[in-house]
């Protein structure tokens, strides 16, 4: 008890609520802007606060991150484009709401949804990091190097429809991850000289590069062939009657109950929870034929799922050090900065930072509903804006904060090559989050596995019941996709007559 009074009084500090507030304004805008994504808001603002204090840092990114689900609705529904993944599947209900004159009554539902799913999975992030981490502190060497490799090999078996591409990507992250000096003995290796990699390559560098510079170049690329819908800008009714309320509460329930399962796992964001949920939810619906022709209830579904993966995201990552989904990668790479390392560890060196982060999220919620409650024609406006404006804004934002990091030119001419090498992967369709992941787990990979050959050799890992259990699912995880779509191709090929082969 003293540790939650403690977390929370830590909020009472006035710094800490402006930080959040401008988290929340910058996350509603972010959210609301097609193609800025919330790791890349995050991944950029991280330059930015890594000067401050770390809990009113961490007030910034979670706001954002939290904000950016509720303002990515906006054009989801307006425009049928999703402001960031996470809203993919509000695109299926959404715009048709909108497009049949029920837009602000569409934002408003997706707001309330958005809210009761991100307060479920605060609350499964309060009552379940403890005790996941209480059974993680018992882990060795062996076991945290299983752990890893399991929350690698998840980002990888999520990461698209391509596996071997997901698992090249994630390669070159764990060998980028190499990069610097040695865990053992501090030898340096791979810097070719330059004392600028002596400590790795920069992490903040390479995220912007890679999350921010890419998508604004492949934006660049693509602007020619892109033909997005006007944005729909009478709102109509904005409340919802008694009754549609009531349509609300069924799916709601279906969509946080998905998500806080999905959350849990490694790298399964919102938007994968938020199809799951949409699917689940038109199986038990009543009038299942209404979902993608403008159903409240598919809406409320998708909305709610993905919202609630984010108390998973965090309780994953704190209690084990795996990073949730890619914003908690760079918030991880944050925390490190500022000397808090994620993982069983936490709980005991600071446990009173568990609950000053979930009450972030929940006054960060709060405001972000009732910012999305508002008309919000000003936001609607943004999506007006010529690309090419917040594009400048957006580079020179990134050079900016990518410099402000060491104060280094070398970090600002890293990135703008991680921004290149971001581009080839997107365009030849590597993901990029598993290299961001072998980046940052790769060198704890390594040392973890290290330390236990050196104390009882190979057969510590092999002789681990935890250990081997994660291993396997880790194997699973990259094998099933494979198997599934080998499985697929054979179905299709035995429906097709001989004759016609």
């Amino acid at each position: 008890m003293s540790d939650v009074l403690a977390g929370t009084a830590a909020l009472l500090d006035p710094a800490i609520g402006l930080c959040l507030l401008i988290g929340v304004l910058l996350g509603t805008l972010v959210g609301a802007v097609p193609g800025i994504t919330a790791t890349m808001a995050v991944a950029l603002a991280a330059g930015f606060t890594l000067t401050l204090e770390p809990l009113q840092g961490l007030a910034v990114l979670l706001s954002i991150y939290v904000a950016a689900q509720f303002g990515d609705r906006v054009p989801a529904i307006l425009v049928n484009t999703p402001g960031t993944p996470a809203s993919i599947a509000s695109t299926f209900d959404g715009y048709p709401l909108a497009q049949q004159g029920r837009a602000g009554i569409a934002l408003t539902s997706s707001a309330l949804a958005s809210a009761a799913g991100a307060l479920a999975g605060i609350l499964i992030l309060v009552l379940a990091a403890q005790p996941l981490a209480s059974v993680a502190l018992r882990f060795g060497p062996a076991e945290m190097f299983a752990l890893v490799v399991f929350g690698l090999t998840m980002m990888v078996g999520v990461s698209g429809s391509n596996v071997l591409r997901g698992l090249v990507a994630g390669a070159a992250g764990l060998l980028l991850g190499t990069v610097g000096r040695d865990p053992i003995t501090g030898d340096t290796r791979f810097t070719f000289g330059m004392t600028e990699l002596s400590s790795g390559i920069p992490f903040i560098a390479a995220i912007i590069g890679l999350f921010g510079i890419a998508e604004l170049f492949n934006q660049i690329v693509e602007t020619k062939h892109k033909n997005t819908p006007a944005p729909i800008t009478q709102l109509g009714a904005w409340w919802p009657t008694r009754a549609e309320r009531r349509e609300l509460l069924k799916p709601s329930a279906i969509g946080t109950g998905v998500g806080a399962v999905v959350g849990v796992v490694p790298a399964a964001g919102g938007d994968i929870a938020g199809v799951i949920a949409w699917a689940q939810a038109k199986r038990a619906s009543k009038h299942p034929e209404r979902f993608g022709h403008g159903s409240l209830e598919g809406l409320a579904s998708a909305d709610s799922a993905s919202t609630a993966t984010m108390g998973g995201s965090v309780t994953t990552t704190l209690a084990l050090g795996v990073p949730g989904d890619s914003v908690m990668a760079v918030m991880i790479g944050s925390m490190i900065i500022w000397g808090l390392q994620p993982g069983p560890a936490l709980f005991v060196e600071s446990p009173d930072l568990v609950y000053s982060l979930a009450a972030i999220m929940v006054l960060a919620t709060v405001l972000a509903l009732a910012l999305a409650l508002v008309r919000m024609q000003g936001v609607v406006k943004l999506l007006a804006l010529p690309q090419q404006y917040l594009t400048a804004i957006i580079i020179s934002f990134c050079i900016v904060g990518t410099y402000a990091v060491q104060s280094s030119v070398f970090d600002v001419v890293l990135m703008l090559c991680f921004g290149v090498v971001g581009l080839l992967m997107r365009r030849f369709g590597f993901p990029a989050g598993p290299m961001v992941l072998g980046l940052i787990l790769g060198p704890l990979a390594e040392s973890n596995l290290r330390r236990a050959l050196v104390i009882d050799g190979v057969e510590t890992v092999l002789t681990s019941p935890i250990a081997v259990g994660l291993i396997l699912l880790s194997l699973g995880a990259v094998l099933l996709p494979w198997l599934r779509s080998t499985s697929k191709a054979r179905k299709l090929r035995a429906r097709v007559p001989e004759n016609a082969r």
